[in-house]
């Protein structure tokens, strides 16, 4: 009996032990991959169980909160940074760049990664039905507006928010876009701040004010509801007979037009807007107007390197999100002689892997005449996608726009798109939108004049015009 009582003596502790160990263990993150209570892997790697839909929205929720520094007045919503960082910091799992991004990858279908792939263009004041049937149903991500698009300070807000409302239940926020150069090319309302033509005040050489203009210029785009500009302009302007140029460019020497061109994208990108270097890779040279007929340009690739591609070279070490490249066509450069938009020698042989850019390419609108007179739409497109470029800009047409959604579908459904080369493009776009806490958020329409058009602003243009 006394051996009884010495063994029971010793096991009791024992058991105990285990029993407190084992509770323990349920109450930590000792899951493999950081697996909630309630949570599984199933064969294939993914999460299921209760948590399942709440780790769905807390990605999205990052994804809407998510805001860069330094955007500016009245740009943000602090509270909810501040939230989404508490929630983050309670949280048991935290999540990399590269988990969000295969997260959302992982849930989002051919057709929604597509719509991403896609920017699209309309004409009217308001967003007439087929604009949201490309948001709600074609999952298009992307939109562009022009002149033809604003009218004043108020209906640009009213028609940026409703364009972000038609995106409610797609996996991203939208991106909405402008070409907000200044000079001749400027979509903001009279009420924001002009600037002269880039020719202009790149004459003082002055980064500080190509900065400042930056700034300024993304503050008062956040405010009206943009989150990407079409700028800087990178072309150096070296044939005077060249009119789609010009004075949109920032000079006439390379050196200059990649320290202004650099210092102008960092203004934007500190604004909080997604800055785009154009036009790749180099539109300054030539005579022909692309969105009229096809440029044809002889230089060969020691002439690139040695002028056109320096600008593009320096932003790109400078971290350059985006990329737009022309519909121009390098005969002595390329193999097969198609427009450097639709060439993958241009696209992944230079700007990728000779020039090391991994960010985000878009082409040039493919319904200028430079492409319209030689391809179809749905040709056109499919070309872009193979040659390496993440989004397709139909900047006008519906039917065009449907066109070229369901050539991209069938291309992939045959195989001549591979589902990898779909995957690649779209985990950019997923990581820009992150980079940049993109939000469907409505823009606050009694706060407009308090951003835009200050005198602070003003002073800036003042001195771009030269009028201190």
């Amino acid at each position: 009996m006394r051996y009884i009582y010495r063994v029971f003596a010793i096991l009791l502790p024992l058991f105990l032990g285990i029993s407190i160990l084992s509770g323990c263990s349920y109450g930590r993150m000792d899951t493999p991959d950081g697996l909630k209570d309630g949570q599984g892997v199933d064969q294939d790697g993914k999460t299921f169980g209760s948590d399942s839909d709440k780790s769905e929205g807390q990605q999205e929720q990052g994804l809407e909160d998510a805001k860069q520094d330094d955007l500016g007045p009245g740009q943000g919503d602090h509270q909810s940074q501040n939230d989404n960082a508490q929630d983050q910091g309670d949280s048991p799992a935290l999540f990399s760049l590269e988990d969000k991004i295969e997260e959302y990858l992982s849930r989002m279908t051919l057709e929604e990664k597509v719509g991403q792939m896609l920017i699209i263009g309309f004409d009217g004041f308001e967003a007439p039905a087929a604009v949201k049937e490309m948001i709600q149903n074609y999952h298009v991500g992307s939109v562009i507006l022009f002149s033809r698009n604003v009218k004043d300070s108020m209906q640009l807000v009213n028609l940026i928010n409703q364009l972000k409302a038609f995106n409610e239940g797609n996996p991203l926020p939208l991106i909405i876009s402008a070409d907000q150069e200044g000079g001749k090319v400027s979509r903001l309302p009279k009420d924001a701040t002009h600037f002269p033509p880039n020719l202009v005040w790149g004459k003082n050489n002055s980064t500080q004010l190509a900065y400042d203009i930056g700034k300024v210029t993304a503050v008062e785009m956040r405010a009206y509801g943009f989150n990407l500009n079409f700028a800087p302009v990178l072309d150096i302007w070296s044939n005077p007979q060249n009119t789609v140029i010009g004075d949109r460019a920032l000079g006439t020497d390379p050196d200059a037009v990649a320290q202004l061109g650099v210092a102008l994208m960092k203004g934007l990108r500190d604004g909080g807007v997604i800055p785009v270097i154009k036009h790749f890779p180099g539109h300054g040279d030539t005579v022909v107007d692309s969105h009229v007929d096809l440029p044809t340009l002889s230089h060969d690739m020691q002439r690139l390197r040695s002028f056109e591609l320096i600008p593009f070279k320096r932003a790109i070490e400078e971290g350059a999100d985006m990329v737009m490249v022309a519909h121009i066509l390098f005969p002595n450069i390329t193999q097969e002689k198609v427009p450097a938009s639709l060439s993958p020698e241009i696209i992944t042989g230079v700007l990728r892997q000779e020039l090391g850019f991994d960010g985000v390419v878009i082409s040039d609108d493919m319904e200028m005449g430079a492409i319209q007179k030689y391809y179809g739409i749905e040709e056109a497109a499919v070309r872009a996608v193979l040659a390496g470029t993440d989004i397709v800009s139909i900047c006008h047409t519906y039917e065009k726009q449907k066109q070229a959604f369901e050539a991209i579908i069938q291309a992939v459904h045959s195989g001549r798109i591979p589902m990898e080369r779909i995957d690649e493009s779209v985990r950019r776009i997923i990581a820009l939108k992150l980079k940049y806490g993109l939000s469907d958020q409505p823009a606050d329409a009694s706060s407009i004049f308090m951003v835009v058009g200050t005198e602070e602003h003003r002073a800036v243009a003042n001195e771009a015009w030269g009028r201190e």
